[in-house]
């Protein structure tokens, strides 16, 4: 028994070691290829599949084709849509490992083919190690070792099979066989591997170690399990990657439920087909495949309402500043109605920004969650901004709207400038901090509140705002700035203050300027922005409407 518990433990060994090497190798031997098909075969639901199973099928691990999907939903290149077109794709090409393992694991002598496999591989491997033959030689290797695997784990079950009682291995009715549902899943998060969990199920039931319920059942219980790779994969990660996970989750619950279901009529359809009987690997593979791909059939005229639901959760402090409150396409579809609803956003985007730079500006220590969120969420809108404009079918605009989209771009820009400097400003902020507990201290807090005031000047909603006045009093902050920043030099002349601390200080104290330089030219752009937009003088009904739905919108949200 302890030789067979060691024999299964080195099969398993070999096992995950072998898929490890087929998953990084044609990785590395693909080079940019995954990207390239994943970004490319995923316009629609069909395609997404049809990429995710045929790329799971050659890497062995959905694991690693669900990571490539979420950096391409997080880099925007993929939609959650057709982020989970790939998932539910992958969820039918890891039903390739069963196949893999009945046909050949069981059907041939392993060591015919499997040591030539591995022997070829390793010389590709020592031919060019740095290059794609090593690569794939280290991936040829894999398959050789996924083989020499199964045959140690076939003996293992052998065995076992001699030195137990194999009636009490077997589930009695439908609730028995729901207790391998729990063992296959235990397998499964235990490996963090689905393949190792079907490849044991499968030498088992061959061995004779379990019944062909319990295999079954066991199948299930895998499908469940794959899913805890991705949920432990994006704890503390994006939104987006939660979301993917989530989907991921859903897609096998999903198609686990749908097993179950199935599973009495199996049970008995192998119970009276000698056939089945004759060869239990493959009938454990096609019920294995039959019930994920029936799931994904049911699942694909949902896919949509699903992708839906699921931009609704995990939603973050980022995404809600991010989503733009007064532009939608209702309103991109008449030329007035998107410049009161340009007008607006920007509105918004600049009382943003100056809350953002106050709080950079008032941060002591490193910058946290909440003010990397605030610099992420207006970025994220003025990439929303710019690109609404240029999707604006220009040959249908009057004159007079063509000619304010330019501006409206300068204060996107304005405003993305702002939040960059006021960021970087707070992430520099170590050395203002030393310099403040220094005889220099007091100017230094002089100037900031200098900084503060005219960035509460700086709101063309005041009724005594004045461009004008705004301007003298940014041309007043820079002779504060010149005058701190000559003392601060002189200082360190004197030996008051250390050259290591200074010149970060100054960079950092710059910033700040530069915060009120880009404060100051997007509230005067505005109000030219408003006068040439005098429909939003006051509350439009396009603002009323755009609040309205973003209450809604966020009462639906976790």
């Amino acid at each position: 028994m302890l030789i067979a518990f060691g024999t299964l433990a080195g099969g398993l060994g070999l096992f995950l070691l072998a898929v490890s090497m087929i998953t990084d190798g044609l990785k590395l031997a693909a080079g940019g290829a995954l990207r390239e098909i994943l970004g490319r075969s995923t316009a629609t639901v069909w395609r997404g599949i049809l990429s995710g199973a045929l790329l799971t099928s050659l890497v062995q691990s959905s694991s690693a084709v669900t990571v490539a999907t979420i950096g391409f939903v997080n880099a925007g290149l993929l939609s959650i849509h057709q982020a989970l077109g790939v998932v539910l794709g992958a969820t039918v090409g890891t039903t390739m490992t069963g196949w893999l393992v009945s046909m050949v694991g069981f059907q041939f002598s392993i060591t015919a083919f499997a040591l030539p496999l591995v022997g070829a591989g390793m010389v590709m491997r020592l031919v060019g190690p740095s290059r794609r033959l090593g690569a794939l030689g280290e991936a040829i290797a894999g398959f050789g070792l996924f083989f020499i695997g199964i045959d140690f784990l076939r003996g293992a079950f052998a065995g076992f099979a001699q030195h137990m009682d194999l009636a009490s291995l077997s589930p009695e009715g439908f609730a028995g066989a729901i207790i391998f549902v729990g063992v296959g899943f235990v397998m499964t998060l235990l490996t963090q591997s689905s393949s190792a969990a079907i490849a044991i199920t499968l030498t088992a039931l061959t061995g004779g170690v379990i019944s062909f319920p319990a295999a079954a059942a066991a199948a299930i219980g895998a499908t469940v399990g794959t899913t805890s790779t991705s949920a432990l994969a994006v704890i503390g990660a994006t939104s987006n990657a939660k979301r993917v996970a989530a989907g991921h989750v859903v897609i096998n619950g999903f198609n686990a439920v749908l097993g179950i279901m199935l599973l009495p009529a199996i049970i008995w359809l192998q119970s009276v087909s000698t056939s089945m009987q004759q060869y239990p690997a493959f009938s454990l593979a096609l019920f294995h495949t039959s019930f994920n791909v029936l799931g994904v059939l049911l699942l694909i005229p949902i896919v949509k309402r699903i992708s839906a639901w699921l931009e609704h959760r995990f939603v973050v402090l980022s995404e809600k500043l991010g989503r733009p409150q007064y532009l939608d396409s209702n309103v991109m579809v008449s030329p007035a109605l998107a410049m009161d609803a340009f007008f607006l956003e920007l509105k918004r985007m600049a009382e943003l920004t100056r809350a953002h730079a106050v709080d950079a500006i008032n941060n002591e220590g490193a910058p946290g969650a909440e003010l990397q969120a605030q610099h992420d969420g207006i970025r994220q809108l003025v990439r929303y901004v710019e690109k609404s404009v240029t999707d604006l079918e220009k040959d249908r605009l009057s004159t007079d709207v063509a000619m304010q989209l330019p501006m409206i771009l300068r204060i996107a820009n304005y405003v993305d400038e702002a939040v960059a400097h006021a960021q970087a400003s707070a992430e520099t902020d170590a050395d203002v901090e030393y310099l403040l507990h220094t005889e220099e201290g007091e100017h230094i807090l002089a100037y900031r509140a200098a900084v503060l005031k005219h960035l509460d000047l700086c709101n063309p909603d005041r009724g005594d705002f004045s461009a004008a006045e705004v301007d003298d009093a940014y041309q007043a902050l820079r002779v504060t700035w010149r005058d701190l920043k000559t003392g601060l030099l002189d200082a360190s002349v004197r030996g008051r203050l250390p050259v290591q601390r200074l010149n970060p200080a100054i960079d950092s104290l710059r910033m700040m300027l530069r915060v009120a330089e880009r404060a100051t030219r997007i509230a005067i752009r505005l109000s030219e922005l408003g006068r040439a937009v005098p429909a939003v003088a006051g509350k439009s009904t396009v603002e009323e409407r755009a609040v309205s739905d973003q209450a809604e919108t966020e009462s639906g949200a976790d």
